[in-house]
């Protein structure tokens, strides 16, 4: 006749669901772990709940872990999220409609970042014969370029071509599938700041004649996961009214095999007088960087310039899945960035930019190579970037391939794109004070 039940603390993203038997207008109650009450605890657990509310199929909840309410409706929707536009209809599970929520925060804010970052993950998860090159001007175009005070250029394959743009000429070349690049501008009335995004946008990755394996050739249509991130912050910004002005350069190619596919010993000369020496194809993607970093260096009234990027195995090795690697030789900048991500949830790790390694580029028939060799991989790729960016700028280099992508499910993330950072780099848009 009696029942006593006790409750001691519980991990946070532990999750219990209780039955109403009718008892409730909900059909269940689902008791979520807290951990230690820290927020991003708070955090854990209310994306718990969106992703329990995606595989019940429910479509409305009652959401209360205390807290930030702006923070619990983004980590929900992060929840909540799941790739199934190729299932069929039958198959998928609906998504949450309505989230009413106990607590106080910017709901608002957070429900265009939430926006932002999930478009930036189906961009990434789009298979690539339908993400490509021209595809992804045609999405930005069509989504970011409808906000206020934003206007979008596309440099077709041609254009690129004379605008010297080596980089994305060389790795595009050996694809049926052009490649461009995309430059979105917001210019908000009386903005006294400008910043730069630049994002990697290599739709697919076959490593070209330096061919991966099978097995790591599968994922590679996220090796644009850069360039979603950055388009994806670019129009979280835009869309809130950032007062700061932004730029946002995307090199989009793809990297295939072809009769025309550039080749080991190759070299290019950039458009700001480097010259590279090609020492693997499949270190394609600081060289469609480098195209961008000049551009976004050459652009008036830029004063920050900040790079993301899948580009390097080794930043993987070194910090798992679970951290964006963080290069910048500007202690405010990484500091600025470091405290975004920590608001937001987004793991975020400062690397060394340790200079005497640019000595692991140096080649006998150019001024640099393009790979550095086993050691400090993603410090010689971040070294290698520095190359290309205007010596009076303040810059960041982002190394996301740990974090961008998950192979199977990870805590409440779906498995497939994450959109990690997005968040994290428009709440730094839309504070930046110069």
């Amino acid at each position: 006749p009696h029942c006593q039940i006790k409750i001691n603390r519980a991990a946070a993203g532990s999750t219990l669901a209780i039955p109403s038997f009718g008892r409730l207008p909900a059909k269940e109650v689902l008791l979520l772990g807290i951990g230690d009450g820290s927020d991003a605890s708070r955090f854990r657990a209310a994306g718990h709940a969106g992703r329990y509310a995606r595989a019940k199929g429910y479509t409305s909840a009652l959401l209360s872990v205390g807290g930030d309410a702006g923070a619990a409706v983004e980590a929900a929707s992060i929840g909540n999220y799941h790739f199934d536009m190729y299932l069929p209809e039958g198959d998928r599970k609906p998504v949450l409609e309505t989230l009413e929520l106990v607590g106080e925060g910017d709901v608002s804010g957070a429900l265009i970042r939430a926006s932002w970052q999930a478009w930036a993950r189906d961009l990434v998860n789009l298979p690539p014969a339908d993400l490509y090159p021209e595809s992804l001007a045609r999405m930005a175009e069509e989504r970011i370029g409808k906000l206020p005070h934003v206007s979008i250029e596309i440099w077709d394959f041609e254009t690129c071509r004379k605008n010297n743009c080596v980089g994305i000429i060389a790795v595009g070349q050996g694809s049926a599938k052009p490649g461009c690049l995309i430059r979105c501008s917001y210019t908000p009335p009386g903005a006294t700041h400008k910043v730069a995004l630049v994002g990697k946008g290599v739709t697919f990755d076959s490593g070209g004649l330096s061919i991966k394996p099978s097995g790591g050739m599968l994922t590679m249509k996220c090796d644009m996961g850069g360039a979603a991130t950055m388009l994806a912050a670019f129009g979280s910004a835009a869309e809130q009214g950032a007062s700061t002005a932004i730029e946002c350069f995307v090199g989009a190619v793809e990297n295939m095999v072809g009769a025309d596919s550039y080749k080991l010993g190759d070299i290019l000369r950039y458009d700001n007088g480097v010259t590279v020496e090609i020492h693997n194809t499949d270190a394609e993607g600081r060289l469609v960087l480098a195209d961008c970093l000049i551009q976004a260096s050459r652009t008036e009234g830029v004063t920050h310039i900040v790079d993301a990027a899948t580009l390097t195995g080794a930043a993987v090795v070194a910090l798992g899945p679970d951290f964006t690697a963080l290069f910048t030789d500007d202690d405010a900048l990484a500091g600025e960035l470091l405290s975004k991500a920590n608001a937001n949830h987004d793991g975020l790790w400062r690397m060394p930019l340790h200079a005497p390694y640019k000595a692991m580029l140096k080649t006998d028939t150019a001024q640099i190579k393009n790979v550095g060799g086993r050691a400090a991989g993603s410090t010689t790729a971040a070294l290698f970037l520095q190359h290309f960016v205007g010596s009076d700028k303040t810059w960041a280099h982002l190394d996301i391939a740990g974090p961008a992508f998950f192979d199977s499910k990870s805590d409440f993330y779906a498995s497939g794109a994450s959109g990690q950072m997005v968040r994290t780099l428009s709440t730094w848009l839309e504070d930046f004070a110069g």
